[in-house]
Formats: C-alpha cells, structure tokens, sequence
C-alpha cells in the first residue's frame, strides 16, 4: 500500500514542491485543507484531482493517512506539527518548522513520546539537483574534508510575486535568519558531517526597507562545529534587474579542493539554474545537474514505512532549527 498524506495549510508555494514530489515517489494525496478560496483554487490548479475535507480534524481523524504536509504560516506549524503525531501521523512542513524555543521543546517531547517524525523540508538543499551532487561529490571524497561552507541566501520581497501580510512581520516567521538562513544551517551540518554546533556570532539589520518596521531585511551568521566553520549571509535585497529571486550560492572548502553551486542563475555565464563547479588536485570541472534526480521523497516515503532514517533524521532537522533560533535570538538581541 502506498504511503497517504494529507495536505494542511497553503500559506507558502513550498507546499507545491513537497506535494509533486511525494506523488512523484508514489504516494496518494488522500486529502487537503484550507480556508482560504485563493489559495484553495490554486491548490486544486495545480492538483485537480485532489479531494477537499471538511476540517483539519477530519484529516487528523483519519487512521488510514500516515503522513501530514504542511506550509501553513510559520508560527503555527509546530502546533499542528504536535496533533499530527499525537494523532499517530509522521509530519512534513516547510522550513522554518518552529518559530521560537517553546516550540521546539514541546516539538521534541512530543515527538519522543509518539515516536512519529517531525521533519523540516530545507528545499534548498533536498529540492536542489546542484546540491543533492555537490552531496554525492562531498561524500565520494572529491574535495578531501570538508572544513568550511559559505552560503548565501538573497531573496526579492517585493515584486512579481506577492507577499501576504504575515512575511511583513518578524513575529510570525521567527526572523530572518530562522526563516531564511535555516537552509544554509541545514546545509552546514550536512556537509561538514556535524552533529553538534554553535553559535559564533550573528547579525540583523533593515538596510532598505523601512516602511516594514517589523522585519529584517539583512542577517548573518558564524557558526562552528568541532572540525569546522560556516558563515551564513541571508537578506531581501535582490534587486529587481535579476532574471531570478535570489542569486543563491554555496561554496564548500575541503582540505583537497574547493565546490561552488550556483543554484538559480550562473551571472552573465550559462542559462538555467543549478551550476556545479569543481576544482582539486585533478583540475577544474564544470557539472551541469539540472537532470540530477532528488532522492528525497523516495527515501523518506520508505522511512515512513520501515521507521529507518535515511532521508534525514530527525536529530538533523532540529539541531538545525536549534541553531536558527539560537542565531535568531542572539542577533536580535544585540539590536536592543
């Protein structure tokens, strides 16, 4: 039987990317909620065969659904995170999947207790093919030890792409860098095979848009691990001239050589997204990975079944949203 999930909450287009993908791995959507109309007809534009419930509990209720998929406005997902597993449910819901400390504590009691997964989706790294080969390549040795990242995060707020009012305030996503540099943490910890961190330094800042007086449109983050170090930079300030959202990049420093992604756009270079370049002591290699396959909802689909972790595991995606709002607290604070 395959795996069957329901869709909760369509407050951020991240739920398009979770859904195509678990249907693409081979799992049944058995049903969808939301109360917004718009969002509930672009839903089902999307998805046309998809079937509306009445309520969230009804969905909840449902002892035949294994899974709940969410990207509800962020402050509100770990609550519905939490009855999803006291409901025997696994979650998946968009990065940030907590806001602030309570959250996470009660995140990691209840999952404890349940024994259900509560996972953050850092599309970034698990719905990016540069990413998922830079991985491949990290782990195959290509670069020797990985001892630094440097990752960079620039989105557009304004725009063609309309934000709701709640992306206007800092209470509802936990801040920039929870939101935003959570994938760059993600991506830190993956690469450098880190499984404990801290917190150097961290920065916020609103540099340009100040008739948004409860946001931050600029962070940055130091974070450090036993063998090595991550500088994080995220903000809203792409310019309008670009063909993309964000010029997002990472770089990778092993003690053998070196790999930078160019994930949306290669500046004035080659078209498209998803540019990989490799350099060590073979020579320099350019890696076109727009056709590489994202392993992630086929692994994590059977780790819902057979309660393995190989998708990622659940200490993974916490110790990163820990990070996130620790980075968060700490650069808010100094503002003060």
């Amino acid at each position: 039987m395959p795996v069957r999930f329901g869709a909760i909450g369509f407050a951020h287009p991240h739920i398009f990317d979770m859904v195509t993908v678990l249907l693409g791995a081979g799992a049944e959507m058995a049903a969808f909620y939301d109360d917004d109309p718009a969002q509930i007809a672009q839903f089902t534009g999307r998805f046309p065969h998809a079937q509306q419930a009445p309520s969230i509990d009804a969905i909840l209720e449902d002892e035949t659904i294994d899974l709940i998929v969410s990207a509800t406005i962020p402050n509100t997902r770990a609550l519905l995170g939490i009855r999803a597993m006291q409901h025997g449910k696994d979650y998946l819901c968009a990065k940030p999947g907590l806001t602030d400390f309570e959250q996470l504590a009660e995140v990691r009691r209840v999952q404890a207790e349940t024994g259900q997964k509560y996972i953050i989706y850092y599309g970034e790294r698990l719905h990016n093919p540069a990413t998922v080969k830079a991985g491949e390549l990290v782990h195959a040795g290509a670069i020797g030890r990985v001892a630094q990242t440097v990752g960079f995060g620039p989105h557009r707020l304004l725009g063609s792409f309309p934000r709701p009012e709640w992306a206007f305030q800092r209470a509802y996503s936990g801040g920039i860098i929870n939101d935003l540099a959570s994938h760059q943490i993600d991506q830190f910890l993956y690469f450098t095979g880190s499984t404990q961190a801290q917190v150097v330094a961290a920065h916020v800042g609103n540099m340009k848009h100040g008739q948004f007086p409860n946001m931050h449109d600029f962070g940055d983050v130091v974070v450090r691990s036993p063998s090595a170090v991550g500088y994080i930079r995220v903000d809203w300030l792409t310019p309008d001239g670009l063909d993309t959202w964000g010029d997002v990049r990472l770089f990778i420093m092993g003690t053998e050589g070196t790999i930078e992604l160019r994930k949306n756009i290669d500046l004035a270079g080659r078209a498209g997204g998803n540019h990989l370049f490799l350099v060590n002591g073979e020579g320099t290699q350019y890696i076109n990975c727009q056709q590489v396959p994202l392993p992630f909802a086929a692994q994590f689909l059977a780790d819902v079944e057979k309660r393995t972790e190989t998708a990622i595991s659940q200490v993974h995606c916490l110790l990163a949203a820990e990070l996130a709002l620790t980075a968060e607290q700490q650069a808010f604070e100094m503002m003060r």
